[in-house]
């Protein structure tokens, strides 16, 4: 395996990571904005408030968007090994 190859394979996997990874992070990220803003609002300065609400949402957008992870990663792995297949050749 060149150089070149790995250097493919590596950013392929990074880029699949950023991609399954960001929905979940982008609406825990949201959620925990919107709370930050109501504690903010009412004063109430509870650190452990926002773990829980942050949780769920995660744990939902992972349903909901599990067909369309799980579709993406194994389209990158049917990629990876057919052009390991191709440079073996």
């Amino acid at each position: 395996m060149s150089q070149a190859e790995f250097l493919t394979i590596l950013q392929s996997a990074l880029t699949l990571i950023l991609q399954l990874a960001g929905p979940v992070l982008m609406t825990s990220m949201i959620v925990g904005l919107a709370i930050g803003v109501l504690q903010s609002v009412t004063q109430i300065q509870e650190a452990t408030l926002t773990f829980v609400p942050k949780i769920l949402a995660g744990i939902l957008t992972v349903m909901f968007t599990a067909p369309w992870m799980l579709d993406m990663y194994i389209n990158v792995v049917n990629e990876l090994f057919r052009n390991l297949v191709l440079s073996v050749k």
